[in-house]
C-alpha cells in the first residue's frame, strides 16, 4: 500500500492518496476542496480512483468530492450515520454561515466493520463517533496504518462544539475503538495539528493529554 498526502482547503485538511502499488487501483480519503493537485497526482501517479471515502461528513473535509466524482469517475461513500445528519439543514447551518457549500450526496454508505477493497488492498471501517455521528477511521491491519479523520490528533482530539458532537463519546471511541489496536500502530490524522504530521498508538496513550 502506497499513501500519498495533500494539504487542501482553508483549514488544510489532510487528503489522503492510498493506492494498491501492483494494480495502481485506490481511494481518496477526505479531499477537503476542490484542488486540482488531487487529480493530478493521481494522473501522474497512474492511479485508478475506486472511491472518495471521507472520514466524516463535515464539508472542509468533503468539499472536492464533486469535482472528484466528475473528473476521476470514482464514487463517494461515508458513514450512513454522517449521511442522515447533515441532511437537516439545522446540522449545516454553521458551515453555511462560514461560507462552505452544501454537502455532496452521497452513492453510498458504510457501517462499522465494512471492507473498502482496492487492488490488493483492504481498509476496515471502524466507527468512532464524537466529533460527528458517523465519524469512522480506516484501518490497514497488513499495513499497520489508521486514517482518523478528526477523531484523534497527534497530542490532540477533534472539536466537539458543533452539532453532533460529543466529548464523552469521543473519548469513548479512541479509548475502546482505536487504542485497543497493536500499540505501532501508525496514525494518519486529518490535520497536521501536534508536533509531527504522524504518529502511533502507543505514544498517544502514553502522551495525548486529552485521553491519557
Amino acid at each position: 500500500m502506497k499513501v500519498e498526502k495533500l494539504l487542501v482547503g482553508p483549514l488544510e485538511v489532510c487528503c489522503y492518496l492510498v493506492y494498491c502499488e501492483k494494480t495502481k487501483e485506490g481511494v481518496i480519503i477526505d479531499p477537503g476542496d476542490e484542488d486540482p493537485r488531487i487529480v493530478e497526482l493521481a494522473k501522474e501517479l497512474g492511479v485508478s480512483v475506486k472511491h472518495i471515502l471521507a472520514t466524516h461528513a463535515h464539508p472542509d473535509h468533503v468539499g472536492g468530492v464533486d469535482y472528484l466524482r466528475e473528473e476521476l469517475g470514482a464514487t463517494y461513500l461515508v458513514h450512513r450515520l454522517d449521511a442522515e445528519f447533515f441532511k437537516d439543514p439545522a446540522n449545516m447551518q454553521p458551515f453555511l454561515a462560514w461560507g462552505f457549500p452544501e454537502n455532496p450526496e452521497e452513492d453510498g454508505v458504510f457501517e462499522d466493520g465494512d471492507l473498502i477493497s482496492f487492488g490488493e488492498e483492504v481498509l476496515k471501517v471502524i466507527h468512532t463517533p464524537g466529533h460527528t455521528p458517523g465519524s469512522s477511521c480506516f484501518y490497514s491491519e497488513k499495513e499497520g496504518l489508521l486514517f482518523t479523520g478528526d477523531t484523534l490528533f497527534v497530542g490532540a482530539v477533534g472539536r466537539t462544539d458543533l452539532p453532533g458532537g460529543s466529548f464523552e463519546q469521543m473519548i469513548k471511541s479512541i479509548k475502546e475503538r482505536l487504542f485497543t489496536l497493536p500499540e505501532n500502530t501508525i496514525i494518519l490524522p486529518g490535520h497536521d495539528y501536534g508536533s509531527s504530521p504522524t504518529s502511533t498508538i502507543a505514544r498517544e496513550k502514553k502522551t495525548n493529554p486529552y485521553v491519557s
